[in-house]
Order: C-alpha cells, then sequence, then structure tokens
C-alpha cells in the first residue's frame, strides 16, 4: 500500500458499524491523511478517540465532503441517497454500506474476494452487499470457479446486532425479564414501525425486514438479486429464507449448492476452502469442529464447516457459513473496498 495518506470520511461514525469502521482503520493501519467524522444532528458533538487523538463528530452537510477521498457511508440509505451524490460531486469516492445503491446497475457491488475487479467500473458510489450475502458467496466463489454453480438454496439464522443497537438491548432486556418471570413488551423486532412485534429472546423469528409481493420478506430478495449481481449470474437459481436468532452478534447460514460437475468430493470442497481467501475452514466432525457464532466475534475471515455430500444428488454440497456480520459483513468489506482502491491505484 502506497506510504501518501487520504481524506477518508466516516459517515454514520457513533454507529455500531461506523465504530468498527474506525477500528478496522485503525486496525489495518490505513494511510489516512485527515480522517472527517458526521453523522445526525443526534449524534453531533460526540466525542471519538481514533490513533489516540480525539475528534468531534460533525454534523453531515454536502460542504462536509469538500477535499474527502474515500467515504464510508453506514448511517441508513436515506443519508446515502442525500450526501453520497453530493460526496461524489466534491471528487469523493462513496462505499456505501447501506441498500440504496445495491441493485443500481451503475453502481459496481464489490465484495473483494469475488469481484474486485468490478470497482474498475465505478462512477463514484461502491456498494457494500448485505451481511448475510458477503459472506455467503466468499465461500461459494471459490466453488463456482473451480466447479460451476447453478442452484444455491440458503437458510439464514442472523443476529440481533443486525437490527442494530436497540435490538441487542431489547434481546438482553426480555432475556432477564423472562428468566424474572416478569412482564415486558417487544418494540423493535421483527420490523421496527411495524404493528406487531415479537419476543426475541428464547425464541426464532421467521422475518427479516418487511414481506414482499412474492412472499418473500426484503432481506431474501436482497440475498437473492444481490449473490447473482455480484457473480454476474443473473440465471443463477437463488433461493432464501431469513431468520432471527437470539445471538448479539454473528450470522449463520445453512446453505445447499448443486455444481456443474458430478464427480466432486466433500474432501475436494474442503481442500479448496482450505486455499481460499478470506475463508479459514473448520470441518471435522470427528472432533466436533464446526463454526459457530460465538467463536467468530471480533475476526475478519467466513468461518466454513459441516461440508458434506447430498445423499440423493451427486452434484450437491451441503455447508455452513458463519461470519461476524458487523466486521466481514460490513466494516471490515467496506475498509477492504478502500484498501482495493488504494492498490489498484483508483483513488
Amino acid at each position: 500500500m502506497e506510504a501518501k495518506g487520504y481524506h477518508v470520511a466516516v459517515v454514520g461514525a457513533t454507529g455500531a458499524v461506523g465504530q468498527q469502521m474506525l477500528h478496522t482503520l485503525e486496525e489495518r493501519n490505513f494511510p489516512i491523511s485527515k480522517l472527517t467524522l458526521l453523522s445526525s444532528e443526534r449524534s453531533a458533538g460526540t466525542k471519538v478517540t481514533f490513533r489516540d487523538e480525539e475528534y468531534i463528530v460533525q454534523v453531515a452537510t454536502p460542504e462536509s465532503f469538500e477535499g474527502v477521498q474515500i467515504a464510508l457511508f453506514s448511517a441508513g440509505g436515506s443519508v446515502s441517497k442525500q450526501f453520497a451524490p453530493e460526496a461524489v460531486k466534491r471528487g469523493a469516492i462513496v462505499v456505501d454500506n447501506t441498500s440504496a445503491y445495491r441493485m443500481d446497475e451503475n453502481v459496481p457491488l464489490v465484495v473483494p474476494e469475488v469481484n474486485e475487479e468490478a470497482l474498475k467500473d465505478h462512477n463514484g458510489i461502491i456498494a457494500n452487499p448485505n451481511c448475510s450475502t458477503i459472506q455467503m458467496v466468499v465461500a461459494l466463489e471459490p466453488i463456482r470457479k473451480q466447479y460451476g454453480l447453478n442452484k444455491v438454496i440458503v437458510s439464514t439464522y442472523q443476529a440481533v446486532s443486525g437490527a442494530g443497537a436497540a435490538a441487542i438491548s431489547e434481546l438482553k432486556e426480555q432475556s432477564k425479564a423472562i428468566l424474572n418471570g416478569e412482564e415486558y413488551t417487544p418494540e423493535i423486532l421483527p420490523v421496527k414501525g411495524d404493528e406487531q412485534h415479537y419476543q426475541i429472546a428464547f425464541n426464532a423469528i421467521p422475518q427479516i425486514d418487511k414481506f414482499q409481493d412474492n412472499g418473500f420478506t426484503f432481506e431474501e430478495m436482497k440475498m437473492i438479486n444481490e449473490t447473482k449481481k455480484i457473480m454476474t449470474m443473473p440465471e443463477l437459481h437463488v433461493a432464501a429464507t431469513c431468520v432471527r436468532l437470539p445471538v448479539e452478534t454473528g450470522h449463520s447460514e445453512s446453505v445447499y449448492v448443486e455444481i456443474d460437475q458430478h464427480d466432486v468430493t466433500a474432501e475436494q470442497v474442503k481442500e479448496l476452502l482450505k486455499e481460499s481467501d478470506g475463508v479459514t475452514l473448520q470441518d471435522d466432525p470427528s472432533r466436533q469442529i464446526y463454526p459457530m457464532p460465538a467463536h467468530c466475534v471480533g475476526k475478519n475471515d467466513v468461518f466454513v464447516g459441516r461440508i458434506r455430500k447430498d445423499l440423493d444428488r451427486v452434484n450437491g454440497f451441503h455447508m455452513w457459513i458463519v461470519s461476524d456480520n458487523l466486521l466481514k459483513g460490513a466494516a471490515w468489506n467496506s475498509v477492504q473496498i478502500a484498501e482495493s482502491l488504494v492498490k489498484l491505484q483508483l483513488v
């Protein structure tokens, strides 16, 4: 990476993902000559420490992006829609962690281990995919490249941190209330602001985001459409069922795939993934070794295990994929994109 530094802005700097972005930028020693921290009026004035220096978070305005070269956004889709074009107008490259631009045909949707080259086609805005999509495509891309891919069926087991800090608090407060035999009123999940809210403690909610007319939720449609776009495979068969579990951090996924070749063994798939960038293989059933969300927190990799051949389909495989949804699913992937922009000399 070049020695020169860049003027970097983080929008949504006080949120869970924004904080992880700052932590990751610091951990990776990303070359920063100037740092601008931005947020809504509600969070403005907050003091944040970065590399032993104290910063005061400012209210985001169009003028905030003067001189900014890389802007990492994670403050909600409406904020991205409002300010990302303003940042681009002033010469910044935006890496957006919301769903605002993901399916825009003029915006590359990037997971560096999968489609880093797509960054070369950016027009100022680069979209960071949905957290559950990112970890799945990191694990599936080596398989697709080596053996071809024609079908993906995924069921997710997603952590409450994906719904924000309020959902984490609700999980903890509900758990205490239930254990103490006290009354409680759910207010956040499955969708904040909807008429109906359900208990998440000691429960599983088969709804993440709003239902669409086709019976799938918006989260499920994100996984379906984003996977096809990232892999440049509009013909790929993808189906998803997304479930919220009472886990604080770390999304898990049960994934079934069908590949193009019929003579591939589970051992070959394991060996392939063992050597793949961004993947850690944890797969030894004889010693009960497999990925779990409690063990992935704070780690950048995608963890894969339980790889086995389907009993009826010679080209079918099952696997279990786990990752920290705030890191690889958001902050780390965004910083990786920034690193790739520097490496490819695009900034």
